[in-house]
């Protein structure tokens, strides 16, 4: 096993770690019953991208890239 696959295998399964973690962080979209009525679009509603399940979604597209380059990149390593 060379160095390279070393450093790549770590990569990979912190990239996984974190991927997991992430996304069970993550409520759920299920409303239950508050989904019938109408929502309001409030303030928080409007700073949608600064909240923290925004950047637990950013987290996980960025991890999820990143398991997969790494991926492709150890098959073309081989």
């Amino acid at each position: 096993m060379t160095v390279l696959n070393v450093i790549l295998s770590v990569v990979l399964i912190l990239a996984a770690l974190f991927m997991i973690v992430t996304v069970l962080l993550q409520s759920g979209k299920d409303d239950g019953l508050g989904a019938l009525g109408g929502k309001a679009d409030t303030y928080f509603g409007k700073n949608k991208a600064k909240t923290v399940e925004a950047k637990l979604a950013l987290g996980t597209k960025i991890s999820a890239a990143v398991f997969v380059v790494v991926s492709l990149v150890m098959l073309l390593v081989d």
